[in-house]
């Protein structure tokens, strides 16, 4: 977007392909791995499950399209893709389709008319059809009640609830319940265990490799094939688990204080490992790259590395300055044992703190963690900022804006601001001066005499990618802990 990132609406977004679903004059949609194959002239085709059931189709009982994340195909507007970002992540069950538009800069009509046009929906109706979506998957995996399902998925009410699901799927809570199949059942030794589906390959132990080398001691573990984490929810402490599922999903276990408004942590927790990412397009366009589609095509399930908190990683981004990976551990595993909240009983999981909030950082003392004068004045600046919420890390502004945003705090670089958005799930943002992708251009284009920054720019808009697989071609995590960069 040109100026502030809020006043051309028609500028390029995201793109990425994403089969549409297929609607047939019977009233029911499918997703397109369906098995049934309708005559043509018999079918419409929505982007978005919620736009076939906003014109009157219900799902199919035998793909079951409810199970799969809502995506589309990231061609519309820059700001329709982001507002859909911020819906899916429950700003509408916070606030107001008013709230949400101004977020994005711009009236509740005309954002409606951009997601009606673009999307055949309104915001409401992708909120709606997300939270039912999610209290089916419950519904079927879980052994929750019909009254913890419906509060678990956002709704006010029962009735609401009861309504939601008659209006989308024709029956009620309790029917679709007992509709659920025996392999649905989702059995956690502890915990609640859910299904977090997504399209295309994934690459999980390129993941937990990057996670490993980074996992900051007490706040995060990786062991074996999982990724665990401590969490705050409402005050409280919690801790999620993500570890292989299948072909198409990885498992969640959640162990949480409460499950209210469930949806909302399901749906950060997908962030963490970059599941809403479709690659299909992406790696179409990077694979005819002469010095990426080598990469790209030998490692076709790598997905840049997500977050779970974009402010943890930002202070970890900033200790990790000019410091080895194995030194930024140690100092952030210090500034954690000294300033987290302890949580007693997490020791079997290998943690034991939550990471210190924006408000504890903002007011502490971290002359003696071991940091630099600099480095501790930045990461100060940097939760003052977040916890007057003057820094938006809610993915609610363009690229550009939040790396302007982000390089007016002290001590932070365009570099510092990159690592932040691309962790963030920006799929555009570059770290050019990070020096693990200054050291592995070399190794891939070593007749190249150019810069990653000058490389980079025939790889928009899919820079974070083209970064990660740079970082991982050959360092492994191993090589990874040596050396300096890629934070």
């Amino acid at each position: 977007m040109s100026g502030s990132g809020r006043s051309s609406h028609r500028a390029r977004g995201i793109s990425a392909h994403v089969d549409a679903f297929t609607a047939v004059v019977t009233g029911i949609y499918c997703q397109p791995a369906c098995s049934a194959r309708p005559r043509a002239e018999n079918t419409r085709t929505f982007t978005l499950a919620a736009a076939a059931e906003a014109a009157g189709y219900r799902a199919c009982l035998r793909c079951r399209p409810y199970r799969y994340p809502q995506s589309m195909a990231w061609s519309a507007p820059e700001l329709v893709c982001r507002g859909v970002r911020l819906v899916l992540d429950g700003e509408l069950d916070r606030g107001t389709e008013d709230e949400l538009a101004a977020r994005l800069g711009v009236s509740a009509r005309h954002l409606r008319r951009l997601f009606t046009a673009n999307l055949g929906v309104t915001p409401d109706g992708l909120a709606r059809s997300a939270r039912v979506h999610f209290a089916r998957r419950l519904l079927d995996d879980t052994d929750l009640s019909v009254t913890e399902v419906a509060f678990a998925a956002g709704f006010g009410s029962l009735r609401q609830f009861n309504r939601a699901c008659r209006d989308v799927f024709r029956e009620s809570p309790r029917m679709l319940r007992a509709r659920r199949r025996r392999t649905d059942r989702l059995v956690a030794d502890g915990g609640l265990s859910l299904r977090l589906a997504y399209n295309g390959p994934l690459d999980w132990r390129a993941m937990l490799d990057y996670f490993g080398a980074r996992a900051i001691a007490g706040v995060e573990r990786v062991e074996g094939d999982a990724y665990r984490r401590t969490i705050v929810v409402d005050g409280h402490p919690g801790v999620l688990e993500l570890s292989p599922g299948g072909s198409d999903h990885l498992l969640l276990c959640a162990h949480l204080p409460r499950w209210d408004e469930l949806v909302h942590i399901v749906q950060r927790a997908r962030r963490i490992a970059s599941l809403d990412l479709d690659l299909d397009e992406p790696n179409r366009l990077l694979a005819r790259d002469p010095l990426i589609g080598p990469l790209v095509r030998r490692r076709p399930g790598l997905r840049p590395p997500g977050t779970w908190d974009a402010f943890e990683t930002g202070v970890r981004a900033v200790i990790g300055q000019r410091v080895t990976i194995a030194g930024a551990n140690r100092l952030a595993a210090r500034l954690v044992e000294r300033l987290g909240t302890r949580v007693s009983g997490l020791e079997p999981l290998g943690l034991t703190h939550t990471f210190p909030s924006p408000s504890t950082l903002a007011v502490a003392d971290l002359s003696d963690l071991g940091l630099t004068r600099s480095r501790a004045a930045a990461i100060s600046a940097f939760a003052r900022a977040v916890a007057a919420d003057a820094l938006p890390l809610d993915r609610s502004v363009s690229l550009g804006d939040l790396i302007a945003s982000i390089t007016a705090l002290e001590g932070f670089g365009a570099w510092t601001a990159h690592y932040i958005a691309l962790r963030l799930g920006e799929p555009d943002a570059f770290p050019a001066s990070d020096l693990a992708l200054q050291r592995a251009l070399p190794r891939h284009a070593p007749h190249a005499a150019s810069a990653p920054g000058d490389h980079a720019e025939r790889w928009r808009p899919w820079r974070a990618l083209s970064a990660t697989h740079l970082w991982l071609a050959d360092a492994g995590a191993e090589a990874s802990r040596r050396v300096r960069g890629a934070a």
